[in-house]
């Protein structure tokens, strides 16, 4: 049984849906990162870095691990899927793994903050990372219009690429110009697991904010990320 800490943000449903693929049993433990649970000792106990997710393979000797590419990979080389065994197939994989870790993650990350979350607009910082990560998009869709999915077949490079993707309009990017990310994004969307990923847990809100009832929801969730924003420029300064 694996125990899964997470919450329902892109990072968090790459592990979920990774484990619905996988068919792997696992329980859910969703943190509260509006009240601070992630930084509470019993969390820092399994991931040193206080942030979400993190698993406990009880299977494997109450084996934790952090950083939701580190997991997805754990969980592929456990299972024998999800990843070639060849080390050119592998490498593809693990290639544009670590271009949604150190790319597409970090600059969608930065357009939420500065097009959602910061009370104060700066258009210089907006129009920064919105460029970047529609230049990071333009790589995808090229990449996917040779290749049905980003490494060859369907892996952890999809799952951890997709609910980042499927999160575009939230950043302020639209896909209009990315017809073959698009295609890929609905394709992915359509499997089964995928779905019941996302569900574990569920967004409170959707992606758009067309209807006053979701508005509600999208402010609430912006006031939480503002609360969370001001606890690291706090911690940053003791």
């Amino acid at each position: 049984m694996i125990d899964l800490y997470t919450a329902a943000t892109p990072n968090g449903h790459k592990v979920s849906i990774a484990l619905e693929e996988l068919g792997l049993p696992y329980s859910l433990r969703v943190l509260d990162l509006s009240a601070n649970e992630q930084k509470e000792p019993w969390f820092l106990a399994i991931n040193p870095n206080g942030r979400i997710p993190a698993i406990v393979d009880h299977d494997e000797g109450d084996f934790a691990v952090f950083e939701s590419g580190a997991i997805l990979i754990y969980l592929a080389e456990k299972t024998g899927r999800l990843m070639p065994q060849d080390a050119k197939g592998r490498s593809r994989v693990l290639q544009w793994l670590m271009f949604q870790m150190g790319g597409v993650g970090p600059m969608m990350g930065q357009a939420n903050v500065f097009f959602r979350y910061l009370p104060e607009k700066i258009p210089l910082a907006i129009d920064r990372y919105q460029g970047e990560v529609r230049r990071l998009f333009g790589v995808l869709d090229g990449q996917l219009a040779k290749h049905e999915y980003l490494a060859g077949d369907y892996s952890i490079a999809d799952i951890a690429t997709w609910p980042w993707v499927y999160s575009h309009g939230w950043s302020g990017v639209p896909l209009d110009d990315f017809p073959n990310l698009r295609r890929w994004l609905e394709q992915i969307r359509a499997r089964p697991a995928v779905e019941r990923g996302l569900q574990r847990p569920p967004l409170k809100m959707k992606l758009d904010v067309s209807s006053e009832d979701n508005q509600k929801a999208a402010d609430e969730f912006v006031a939480g990320a503002r609360a969370i924003l001001q606890t690291g420029r706090t911690e940053k300064r003791a």
